[in-house]
C-alpha cells in the first residue's frame, strides 16, 4: 500500500544512499570522480557536472539533518511498527 509515510521513507533512503557514496571508491570507476568536472570559463555546465554538484551539495548540506531524520524514522518504526 502506497502511503505518505512510504514516500517519506523512500526519500530518506535515497538521501542516505547519496550521502554515503564515496567518490574515489565508487564514482571514479564510472568516470564520475572529482577530476571529471573540468570545464572552461563561460562554458555551459554539462549534465554530468550538474549531477556531481548536486551529489556534493546533498552530502554537504543534508548530513546533520539526516542523522536526526533517521533517528525519528527508527523511533517511529519501533513505536508504531
Amino acid at each position: 500500500m502506497f502511503t505518505l509515510w512510504s514516500l517519506i521513507e523512500a526519500t530518506l533512503l535515497c538521501l542516505n544512499a547519496v550521502c554515503i557514496l564515496h567518490e574515489e571508491r565508487f564514482l571514479s570507476k564510472f568516470g564520475w570522480g572529482a577530476s571529471a568536472q573540468v570545464q572552461g570559463f563561460g562554458e555551459a555546465p554539462t549534465v554530468k557536472s550538474q549531477v556531481l554538484n548536486l551529489v556534493r551539495s546533498i552530502r554537504t548540506v543534508a548530513k546533520i539533518p539526516l542523522i536526526f531524520f533517521n533517528i525519528v524514522a527508527i523511533l517511529f518504526k519501533i513505536i508504531l511498527g
